[in-house]
């Protein structure tokens, strides 16, 4: 498995190529901006993207998504919690200061459980609410690709609407039980694993209670 991060936006957001390195069949998980630099990376590895996953709906996240759409005819994915995120992606970016495109409709919805496959690999979808409702991590082949739901040294916040403390208490706990030599691969910032983030994140005291 190939894992190509790009930070895309003002906000610095990572977005994830992740390809099956023999089929050439990839994903591109959080498309936040800068569509053009992402399909250049695509077509540079001579991938063919099949699906767009949205790790959550807010708008640094999915800023690209309808270009992308539109060139590659991806399918997009997000879990059904978080559309009322995705829908207002415009106005909360002008909140920001950011012209965000209208997004398009979802091809389908992520739940718990679902199996993200592309070439012969298979991601886990883990439904991670706490930062939004609507939060997920993709799971398998040694990596967590986590969204806001966990940076390297923190976790994502939980005072924008539908942020949920409680809840995200419960998703870094579930987070933590996965084999420490998981890299975890975060929607903003370094990547990290399970087992320095038990150890080392700043939440994990108070958290891991």
């Amino acid at each position: 498995m190939v894992i190509r991060p790009i930070v895309v936006g003002p906000l610095q957001e990572n977005c994830y190529i992740v390809a099956d390195e023999a089929t050439k069949e990839a994903i591109v998980v959080d498309p936040g901006d800068e569509p053009d630099r992402i399909l250049d990376v695509v077509k540079k590895l001579g991938l063919s993207l099949k699906l767009i996953v949205c790790t959550h709906g807010h708008f640094d996240h999915i800023g690209a998504v309808v270009d992308i759409k539109k060139e590659t005819g991806a399918r997009v994915l997000i879990h059904h919690d978080d559309m009322f995120l995705y829908g207002a992606a415009k106005a909360a970016g002008a909140l920001w200061g950011f012209d965000v495109d209208p997004q398009p409709e979802p091809d389908g919805f992520l739940k718990e459980g679902d199996a993200i496959s592309f070439g012969s690999l298979t991601m886990a979808v883990m439904h991670t609410p706490g930062h939004s409702p609507g939060s997920v991590c993709l799971y398998g082949n040694g990596a967590l690709i986590s969204g806001d739901t966990l940076f390297a040294g923190s976790v994502g916040r939980t005072d924008l609407p539908g942020g949920d403390m409680k809840k995200l208490k419960l998703s870094f706990r579930r987070l933590m039980t996965l084999p420490e030599e998981t890299t975890v691969f975060a929607g903003h910032g370094e990547s990290s694993t399970i087992g320095f983030e038990k150890r080392e994140n700043m939440f994990s005291d108070e958290l891991l209670l």
